[in-house]
């Protein structure tokens, strides 16, 4: 008992008290500081550090207004924009105001020598300041600060990648799949949901083109991508088709029409069967012809009309042969058709045929559409040949 009331007296000294005082301190400003990145906290603390940066520029501008112009007065207002929310931008504006008031006074009229409060210099801060409440207004009613925006956005690609992602498929197999959006962005109309399905022997892989491109239709792939991932494998496969069809229909956009293509492998025997809905064909290459064929199914674009049907092509995976697909920006564009476009997109996936087909996805979209604008995504499925594995 000695032992523990020495241990309670060590905790209850000036010292302890303030260790203790200091880490709830710094807990509770690292809970601010995130919650203020994330949107949650109340912007008071960016209000205040600008609000007191605000005559700190004032004075230094009096001091010496050849090295600090009073047009440093934007660099708040600007930070303010990005920061703060609309009711505390006016009180920044208003602060920013009365210093360009102070500085003009007492600098003198601006046609008795340089470094004075000029109209052009009220004219700058005054733009900043409107755009900088517009910017603010329309956060406030989007209802994401920007500090918020840019990892919602992250968010939002990285989702819509694990989304993409395939599932490992058994010895003897081989996928691999590449997508490049349109421009460079980070967001694409095309997009993969797969599945293993059956107990794991039946792989189904949907690939869709969503109409548009780039960030205008990453939205509605994101959408769509989620409401098809969770139709495949509760679905037989010939009825996936035709509720995605009826899901797009009920959403009523104005571009609401889609392409897709439906594969449904089975992984004991190669047979599978392929569902197309308005999308360019598959390509199968027969290793012991080595040859290029087209399996186009029959069915009609995504979202157009009720009552579509889409009927199967079915086919047969032997080892060594490939499976390709492929959304329509890699081979169409205004140039070129879509039979030169598959022409030149089997001629130079000949090239990988000897040496398999690794890394050959992202290499055949560079080959092919480096430079098109537009979402361009391909997917193989290889089957092995024991000399390859």
């Amino acid at each position: 008992m000695a032992a523990g009331r020495q241990r309670r007296a060590k905790a209850d000294t000036f010292t302890a008290r303030c260790k203790k005082r200091w880490h709830r301190a710094r807990v509770g400003l690292r809970k601010s500081a995130v919650d203020y990145f994330r949107g949650d906290g109340s912007d008071w603390i960016a209000f205040a550090g600008l609000l007191l940066a605000v005559p700190l520029l004032a004075a230094m501008t009096l001091f010496d207004s050849v090295w600090w112009s009073p047009a440093t007065l934007v660099l708040p207002i600007v930070a303010g924009g990005l920061l703060l929310r609309p009711a505390s931008l006016l009180g920044l504006y208003a602060a920013a105001a009365t210093a360009l008031i102070v500085e003009s006074v007492w600098l003198g009229p601006y046609t008795e020598g340089p470094s004075r409060v000029t109209p052009g210099v009220v004219l700058v801060v005054a733009a900043c300041g409107f755009f900088g409440l517009l910017t603010a207004q329309f956060r406030s009613r989007v209802g994401v600060p920007w500090r918020r925006g840019g990892t919602m956005l992250f968010d939002l690609r990285e989702r819509i990648r694990v989304q993409s992602k395939l599932p490992k498929l058994p010895k003897g197999w081989h996928h691999e799949m590449a997508l490049r959006p349109a421009g460079g962005q980070s967001f694409s109309g095309d997009f993969v949901v797969a599945a293993r399905t059956n107990g794991g022997r039946t792989l189904e892989v949907v690939l869709t083109d969503v109409s548009g491109k780039g960030m205008d239709a990453g939205s509605r792939a994101l959408l769509l991508s989620g409401a098809f991932g969770g139709l495949l494998g509760s679905l037989p496969p010939h009825a996936f088709l035709p509720a995605a069809n009826g899901y797009l229909l009920r959403q009523d956009w104005e571009e609401g029409f889609a392409t897709s293509i439906h594969l449904v492998l089975d992984l004991d025997s190669g047979d599978y069967e392929l569902y197309s809905a308005g999308h360019p064909p598959g390509l199968q290459l027969s290793a012991g012809s080595g040859r290029w064929e087209e399996k186009a199914a029959e069915g009609p674009l995504l979202g157009v009309y009720d009552g579509a049907q889409f009927d199967p092509v079915k086919g047969s995976l032997r080892p060594g042969d490939v499976l390709m697909l492929f959304t329509d920006g890699l081979v169409e564009t205004a140039e070129r058709d879509i039979v030169e476009g598959i022409d030149r997109l089997t001629g130079e996936a000949d090239r990988y045929v000897p040496g398999g087909f690794h890394g050959a996805a992202w290499h055949l979209i560079e080959a092919v559409a480096k430079d098109v604008n537009d979402d361009r995504a391909l997917l193989l499925i290889c089957r092995e040949t024991p000399t390859t594995r």
